[in-house]
């Protein structure tokens, strides 16, 4: 028989209880539900965006929709830089499991080592980038692993097809696809574009749900057409890179410039640097030295001398001048002739070059004068080229110009010059006295020069450059098959602490071509050359003359002389 249990009589349940223990209990759930319901309230009404801004956080993402950078091209249409899709490879480390088997898989396709890899996932939990630009037959083998965590985004990749020949003019992108030299650096905002943009809903594994606004599409950035020609950029590189190896010199600049519109047809340098390989570029190989490097210019800057002297009425072209035995002392210095020309013209000292007979000129000149006509031309003043880097060169006030210093200017010392500016210049004795501007970009006109000297200086000097690059002048390695020519060389010793090196030079030609209708200016320059001589005469003007011909036969000009030119057996010199 069960026994029954009277709760009635427990002594728990017959006990007094205080009235306000209940109560007590009662107000504390009272307050807890009220707790619930003020913070219900804030969270959903008053403190509602804070909470909707941090699941956005958590969830949504703004993704970056890359515009496609515009194109370079050449003035034919040639394209010179163009983007191409690539894959970014990124990941979310807190997502992958470090024991994949298929991890060391992924450094090899990635090009890291294995160790590397560990440490980038390991500095962020969130969120690193494993490989920038990838190209899209190796992102798909990545993508083929199926590694939880791995994630890609569509990027651009700039390519430069014409490689090292326009690495100086065309320049190069970073990994953001924005300028750092050259045309990409000068006209970045010209071919960027404007990126758009995408806002959506991310899971906790980093996949795309849904979007959750409207897509921003991006605007492509516009092409660009320069004045570049790449054939005439291709054979002037060819040439140069085989004279600075044949003289084993230490680099080398040449500027082709059209003589009627002012576009540059063509502008490099050797060494050179191939913009597709983009990492560990040092300021050495992407320096542009025809617009960055200055150099005094030696002997050609005695055409603007002749032509100031012919605008004084100083001089005429038949004017003797009488260069002794090719020796004038100032004070403690002697300035020399390479042999002594005795009484000769003006046309006769230009096509021998004669030191002495530029100091005679200059002489009968105020250095106010000399100022005046070099800064005419252009000297000491930066090129109006919207191009990184390009400098103004040096010309000092004439105020603090001794005498001795006038003497030197007249001759190529004393001042320094870029290369684009020396070519700039000798615009003046091809558009019969107007100093061309000049631009990069593709030109459909003319070009409006500025008056700089009357006609007839321009052509008397026009002609002395005609006799100079005709024989028994100083240049006549700088003849061209078909074509006749004029032109100046140049050779200058590298200044060296105080003084002047010994036995390093700086060889120069600039010319142009026909010479009596010219329609281009080219000018070289080879920097420190060491076999083979070192006069601008020999070593200069044959890249000149194989220049000059390709770029007028490209540019269908149509020959003007029959004869073939001299042939020349021994070693042209000329004084400095």
């Amino acid at each position: 028989m069960k026994r029954a249990i009277a709760y009635g009589s427990s002594p728990l349940l017959t006990s007094a209880t205080p009235v306000w223990r209940s109560r007590l209990i009662v107000a504390g759930f009272a307050l807890v539900f009220l707790g619930l319901g003020a913070r219900a309230a804030y969270v959903q009404v008053f403190g509602n965006e804070f909470f909707q801004r941090q699941g956005e956080i958590r969830f949504e993402r703004t993704l970056e929709l890359p515009p496609n950078r515009g194109r370079v091209l050449d003035r034919n249409g040639l394209i010179l830089a163009t983007s191409v899709v690539a894959q970014s490879v990124w990941a979310i480390p807190e997502n992958i499991d470090r024991q994949h088997p298929k991890l060391p898989e992924l450094a090899r396709l990635l090009e890291l080592p294995p160790a590397e890899l560990q440490r980038r996932l390991d500095r962020h939990p969130t969120f690193v980038w494993l490989r920038r630009q990838l190209d899209e037959a190796r992102a798909a083998q990545v993508r083929a692993l199926g590694i939880e965590g791995i994630h890609f985004r569509k990027e651009y990749r700039r390519q430069y097809p014409e490689g090292e020949a326009l690495a100086h003019v065309v320049g190069f992108t970073n990994v953001e696809d924005v300028g750092q030299e050259g045309v990409e650096l000068a006209f970045n905002a010209h071919l960027s574009g404007q990126p758009g943009s995408r806002r959506v809903l991310r899971d906790r594994f980093g996949r795309v749900v849904e979007d959750v606004r409207e897509v921003i599409p991006p605007v492509d950035g516009r092409d660009l057409q320069l004045s570049i020609d790449s054939r005439i950029q291709f054979f002037a590189f060819q040439r140069l890179r085989e004279a600075v190896q044949q003289h084993q010199a230490r680099g080398g600049s040449i500027v082709v410039l059209d003589a009627q519109s002012g576009e540059v047809l063509a502008l490099a340098n050797y060494p050179s640097f191939n913009p597709n390989q983009r990492r560990n570029l040092s300021g050495e190989q992407v320096r542009n030295r025809a617009l960055t490097d200055t150099f005094e210019p030696g002997s050609t800057v005695k055409p603007f001398m002749a032509a100031l002297a012919l605008e004084s009425g100083l001089a005429r072209p038949d004017t003797l001048i009488d260069t002794g035995e090719g020796r004038l002392t100032m004070g403690r210095f002697t300035i020399r002739d390479i042999r002594g020309l005795g009484v000769v013209t003006l046309n006769e000292a230009m096509k021998a070059s004669s030191n002495v007979a530029m100091v005679k000129l200059a002489q009968q000149m105020q250095p106010r004068q000399m100022w005046e006509a070099y800064t005419r031309i252009g000297f000491g003043q930066r090129p109006q080229l919207p191009f990184p880097g390009a400098v103004s060169g040096r010309l000092r006030a004439y105020e603090s110009w001794r005498p001795i210093e006038q003497a030197t200017m007249s001759y190529g010392y004393g001042l320094s010059t870029s290369l684009f500016q020396l070519a700039q210049a000798y615009t003046v004795f091809a558009t019969d006295g107007k100093l061309l501007p000049v631009t990069l970009l593709k030109s459909q006109q003319p070009a409006q020069g500025v008056p700089v000297m009357s006609a007839a200086s321009a052509q008397a000097v026009r002609h002395m450059l005609a006799l100079s690059a005709g024989p028994g002048g100083t240049a006549q390695r700088a003849q061209t098959v078909g074509f006749s020519v004029g032109g100046k060389t140049g050779t200058s010793r590298v200044q060296e602490g105080a003084g002047y090196a010994a036995n390093r030079h700086r060889s120069f030609f600039v010319g142009l071509a026909p010479a009596q209708q010219p329609r281009v200016v080219v000018a070289v320059m080879i920097d420190e050359p060491t076999e083979g001589g070192f006069f601008g005469g020999v070593v200069a003007a044959p890249v000149f003359s194989a220049t000059v011909q390709q770029t007028l036969r490209v540019l269908g000009v149509a020959p003007d002389v029959d004869v073939r030119p001299h042939i020349v057996a021994d070693l042209v010199q000329e004084p400095g």
